[in-house]
């Protein structure tokens, strides 16, 4: 077996040294200086310094030698370049398993990344197209701390042999099939990570915290079901679990855009100073717009957006969340 992990950013070498830990493994690094470093040190000194990889992992910026003879390839690009690099990456084997690691929904078409792949590789199978996504900050994760993820694949027995590929003695691999409402619930959690920073940011407590979780969680479910997703995947690690690793850590990068804005700092700034992508940031006018389609209502997430493009100050924001209209629960999900 050969694994390409095609993007050697935090995630992506974490999810290489899980897998290389036991299969050849080759990682894609854009940047050749990268690459190199990975090779004559066993580490990703830009993403993940300490870690240690392991012997059966390579690193390469030749993209076309990543992929060769693949038998499993996961994406570990960002949502604004998983179409180009894919499109790139190809030809590819039409039953080989593609999992996507990336969290967001591409701009302009409003696609989960299982969608794009499909649009660019037009032949492949479909049911063999999937992610691996729950709550799994890269560095906790690296680091051999106890967690759990889904592989959710719509071929049972590829997602099964992709599940003994994953797991790990620290980190466990559950299978789902549903596809949709997994990949979605990845991507509408990272706005409401950018809405738990700045309630962190503006020092909020625990009782806030709570109510925004939960009041997240309504609002994901209600999205991510009209998009097709099951109602229980919400309720798993793919959605409420991820939630909530994502809105309490400081680990998560879109927590921290959203502490950031909560201490009053600017969105260009606060941008400019960081290393990798925060994906809520580029995906909650992609939220938006799928909301406005599915007519589904997401007060948090609409402020979330008037605070990234149109500069509200936060305060304001969490005072219009407050006095909104009240309503019944409707059983969480109201």
């Amino acid at each position: 077996m050969k694994v390409a992990v095609v993007g050697a950013g935090s995630w992506g070498t974490a999810v290489a040294g899980i897998v290389a830990a036991r299969e050849r493994t080759a990682l894609w690094a854009r940047r050749p200086e990268l690459a190199d470093a990975i090779n004559r040190t066993r580490e990703n000194p830009d993403y993940l310094p300490g870690l240690v990889l392991p012997s059966k992992l390579s690193a390469s910026s030749d993209l076309a030698e990543v992929v060769a003879g693949a038998t499993v390839i996961v994406m570990a690009v960002p949502s604004h370049g998983y179409r180009q690099v894919l499109a790139e990456a190809a030809p590819v084997d039409r039953g080989v398993p593609i999992v996507s690691l990336t969290k967001g929904i591409e701009e302009g078409s409003l696609l989960r990344m299982t969608e794009v792949t499909c649009e660019v590789l037009t032949d492949h199978d479909p049911a063999r197209v999937g992610v691996l996504t729950g709550p799994n900050l890269a560095k906790e994760v690296a680091a051999g701390q106890p967690a759990a993820s889904v592989v959710a694949m719509g071929d049972a027995f590829v997602a099964a042999s992709l599940q003994a590929l994953f797991m790990s003695r620290t980190f466990r691999v559950y299978t789902n099939g549903d596809v949709v409402g997994c990949e979605a619930a990845g991507a509408l959690k990272n706005v409401m990570a950018i809405a738990s920073g700045m309630a962190h940011g503006l020092g909020f407590g625990d009782n806030t915290m709570a109510t925004l979780i939960t009041r997240a969680l309504a609002e994901l479910t209600r999205l991510g079901t009209a998009m097709g997703g099951m109602p229980l995947t919400f309720a798993g690690l793919a959605g409420v679990g991820d939630l909530i690793a994502t809105c309490m850590s400081e680990k998560s990068r879109n927590h921290r855009v959203g502490y950031a804005l909560g201490q009053g700092r600017k969105l260009d700034e606060i941008i400019g100073e960081m290393q990798m992508v925060a994906e809520g940031v580029k995906s909650t006018a992609g939220v938006l717009a799928l909301a406005e389609r599915h007519g589904i209502e997401m007060p948090i997430a609409h402020q979330v957006g008037k605070v990234l493009y149109e500069g509200a100050d936060p305060t304001e924001a969490v005072t219009a969340l407050m006095l909104r209209e009240a309503k019944a629960e409707l059983h969480g999900i109201g």
